[in-house]
């Protein structure tokens, strides 16, 4: 079995009168390669007549966001033009590229009639050779990804990206990224092997699970060693987990604000070309 290197605790980081959890970076981990970083916003319950999400338009350049709507809903815009609106248990997949604006709000039916909240932001890399590919864009419902039901229904799977039991994600990332949110109802066991040569990302969002023989809870990021090949997950109450791999694509990580490249002369240009309108127009 793969060994823990160690457990790691979500930060609070309010933004607005959003909750905020950061689980990357934090001042005891920096990054699993290529996982850049990982906001958990909420759970809360927002009031009629609420201000909805603060992310108005800001550019990315360099990687990707996979944005997880667990409770509410989404309003994905951009300067490239994909815009949509996401409900609960449905993904958004944005490839920034070599860059565009955009924003993430809740819609006028949310603010206006208030409701629960709760919503997972990735950011994956970009290795060098994909930093200024073209920006892209796709946002699915929760019932345009594959779901698995497991050890007799006590694990539901969501197939986000990647191959999970035989079945193909929702989404074709343009680097190996394997990603899949789990539900477990207490006592759902999930077993799994993933190369040694993989690096892991295991969040657990909700609950409290059994990984390896450790115990993990809410908010907690458990980093692994790249020993051994199985994992054994086992829910101690009702949980939800976020759980990827990927190969490290162990090249130079500079970032800095919305921007992650290979060199500081790099950010530096990201910079120029944004204030140069390179990154789009924004029609907001």
């Amino acid at each position: 079995m793969r060994s823990i290197k160690k457990i790691h605790d979500a930060v609070s980081s309010p933004i607005a009168d959003l909750i905020t959890y950061r689980a990357l970076p934090t001042n005891s981990i920096d990054h699993i390669d290529p996982f850049l970083f990982l906001n958990h916003h909420g759970y809360q319950e927002y009031s009629e007549n609420n201000n909805g999400l603060p992310f108005g338009p800001h550019p990315h350049r360099g990687f990707e966001t996979v944005t997880f709507i667990l409770k509410g809903d989404l309003i994905h815009k951009d300067s490239s033009g994909w815009e949509s609106v996401i409900k609960a248990g449905g993904v958004q997949w944005m490839t920034a590229g070599k860059g565009l604006i955009h924003a993430e709000i809740s819609s006028d039916e949310f603010k206006r009639n208030g409701g629960e909240l709760e919503l997972l932001q990735l950011w994956v890399n970009l290795p060098a050779k994909h930093k200024m590919t073209e920006p892209n864009y796709k946002g699915l419902q929760e019932e345009d990804i594959p779901q698995l039901s497991l050890d007799n229904g006590k694990v539901k799977l969501a197939v986000v990206s990647g191959h999970w039991e035989n079945k193909n994600g929702a989404f074709q990332p343009l680097n190996d990224i394997q990603l899949a949110t789990m539900h477990f109802a207490e006592g759902g066991k999930y077993s799994v092997e993933i190369s040694s040569e993989r690096n892991i990302f295991f969040y657990v969002v909700k609950g409290n699970l059994k990984v390896n023989g450790n115990e993990a809870k809410i908010h907690n990021l458990v980093e692994f060693d790249n020993d051994g090949e199985k994992l054994e997950i086992e829910a101690l109450e009702e949980s939800i987990l976020l759980l990827g791999h990927a190969a490290p694509f162990n090249e130079p990580i500079v970032a800095q604000g919305p921007f992650v490249m290979n060199s500081q002369q790099e950010i530096q240009q990201a910079f120029l070309d944004y204030q140069n309108g390179e990154f789009g127009n924004w029609n907001g």
